[in-house]
């Protein structure tokens, strides 16, 4: 591929880049010639991801185990990056988890999971990453949302909870950051198809017993699922646009615009096969 000069040659660091989304983006811009640090939890698959990756030039691979609930550790890794480096251009927030069933089968540890990753892990991204851009003029963190951060997601609860949050985190700093020359966008992605469709809820936590099939439930609502490296060549276009609202594919738009038409009418009228499904687990 040819060196993309809006990434050739730039500092990244991707979250969540063992596996689906997190991976696609880390090899697109490994592709267009950008240094990638990946950053995961799960360590065997981090491995298996950077192999993958440093065996397709033209950019360069590193790879750093990471938890992103721990801020200090966050701090660490963009720390030791811009060292490295001598800055950071871009930030990835897009490590997360699913969290689905009905609320009154869900527990605080459910809730408390979900908001530690995908909201404070966004915060403890943003924490580190945000100050070193404001000093250095420049830079564009990227987080990654869903489109349950734009419509209702029932049986999603926890998990659009977090989403939604991470929607007015990144709009609402994209204001105060223009004027540091820093950008910020959010992915609003639809049904994607990777690893987490079609995980249920984490095994140490209380199980839920109507815990729906995330693949149907999200299908049923908006659509078809899409290609991860689909997603990482829109989100890069859309990076490269500096665009608020990064929203994908494009049938996943459809229910957004509705909502934001007419919300009231938009819930009365959730999809025939959520409501069936609703119905069975007496939501």
């Amino acid at each position: 591929m040819t060196l993309d000069p809006t990434f050739s040659g730039k500092v990244a660091i991707v979250t969540g880049a063992a596996s689906g989304i997190g991976k696609a983006l880390a090899g697109a811009l490994v592709r267009r010639g950008a240094s990638v640090v990946l950053a995961d939890v799960d360590e065997s698959g981090l491995k298996l991801a950077a192999d993958a990756l440093e065996a397709g030039p033209p950019g360069r691979v590193s790879a750093s185990v990471l938890d992103v609930t721990d801020a200090e550790a966050f701090a660490a890794l963009v720390e030791r990056v811009a060292a490295d480096h001598g800055r950071l251009d871009l930030l990835f927030n897009n490590a997360g988890i699913g969290m689905a069933g009905p609320v009154q089968e869900l527990t605080v540890s459910h809730w408390d999971r979900v908001i530690d990753v995908n909201l404070r892990g966004v915060v403890h991204g943003v924490a580190a990453a945000y100050p070193l851009m404001v000093r250095q003029g420049g830079g564009h963190i990227v987080n990654t949302a869903s489109l349950a951060g734009l419509i209702p997601g029932p049986l999603l609860t926890p998990y659009a909870t977090t989403k939604h949050a991470v929607v007015g985190l990144s709009t609402s700093l994209r204001g105060e950051a223009v004027g540091h020359g820093v950008r910020v966008s959010v992915v609003c992605p639809g049904v994607i198809d990777t690893p987490l469709l079609d995980k249920k809820n984490p095994a140490d936590l209380p199980a839920v017993e109507g815990q729906p099939d995330g693949r149907a439930l999200l299908t049923s609502v908006i659509g078809r699922a899409y290609a991860p490296e689909s997603l990482a060549e829109d989100v890069l276009k859309g990076v490269a646009r500096n665009r608020c609202f990064i929203v994908t594919p494009a049938h996943a738009r459809v229910p957004w615009r509705i909502y934001r038409a007419v919300p009231e009418l938009f819930v009365k009228g959730l999809p025939a096969g959520l409501q069936r499904m609703m119905r069975r687990m007496g939501g």
